[in-house]
């Protein structure tokens, strides 16, 4: 067995400015490639992109137009588009019925459109790329697209309609995604992960951090960024991975509340 190598070859993470984007954009400039990150966080995306040595590309994903100027702009400077990894994203929280009142359309609808939409207009647009270009491997392989789901999106808690719905369809479209560019040498995988140190929990008080670490069986800690850029990291050099939707969650099923 031999494992699929990119570097030199130019890779995009979106919602690279932080979090697991921005682990994941470090891991991935670390294992060679050439990086641009996708944000709309300007000042954090220039900082972290100068960090990497990498490029920063103001995007909103949830925009079709912003997405092909972005990517647009990689071809034209960092060169064909091997790597795609979907990170940006938006949380929210809201119940089908509150006091009475509906779930608010326009929050399931923003969801929805940054979250499922964000992540199909990236992956559809960087794979027409991808299969325009040169394989790299005599196996045929052009390019891999790694998309971030969420626990969520199967362990739905309270709350979570919309973000649930948002990261299930992210699931959903995983398999035919990967079926569908079979045959360019494109692969398709989900990373759907646990309860992670994002900058959202971050603001959390530690002894909160701590309680939802000890939710998870093993390790009962909270997930490190890094731990997410690791398997990203895996899948790209990993060619039999592929269709797959991976949980990276220390064995935690979500509860009710």
């Amino acid at each position: 067995m031999s494992l699929q190598n990119w570097a030199g070859h130019t890779a995009i993470v979106t919602g690279g400015a932080s979090g697991l984007g921005a682990a994941t954009a470090e891991q991935l400039a670390s294992d060679g490639l050439k990086l641009a990150l996708f944000d709309l966080n300007e000042e954090a995306g220039r900082v972290h992109a100068d960090k990497i040595g990498g490029r920063f590309v103001k995007v909103d994903v949830a925009d079709p137009a912003s997405v092909a100027a972005g990517i647009a702009d990689v071809q034209d400077t960092l060169g064909s588009l091997r790597v795609l990894v979907n990170c940006a994203g938006i949380g929210g929280a809201a119940k089908t019925v509150s006091r009475g009142a509906p779930h608010d359309p326009g929050l399931f609808e923003k969801t929805l459109r940054v979250n499922l939409m964000g992540s199909f207009n990236c992956a559809s647009q960087a794979a027409a790329q991808m299969c325009a270009a040169e394989p790299i491997a005599p196996d045929g392989a052009r390019g891999v697209i790694v998309n971030t789901a969420s626990v969520a999106a199967f362990d739905g808690q309270v709350g979570q309609l919309a973000y649930s719905a948002s990261k299930g369809g992210i699931v959903g479209m995983t398999l035919p995604m990967a079926r569908d560019l079979a045959d360019k040498g494109v692969r398709v995988c989900t990373i759907a992960p646990g309860l992670f140190l994002t900058p959202l929990l971050d603001e959390l008080p530690q002894e909160v951090q701590a309680s939802l670490g000890a939710q998870v069986p093993f390790p009962s800690r909270l997930g490190d960024p890094t731990e997410y850029a690791a398997m990203v990291s895996h899948i790209t050099q990993n060619s039999m991975l592929n269709g797959e939707t991976i949980r990276l969650d220390g064995a935690i099923r979500m509860a009710p509340r």
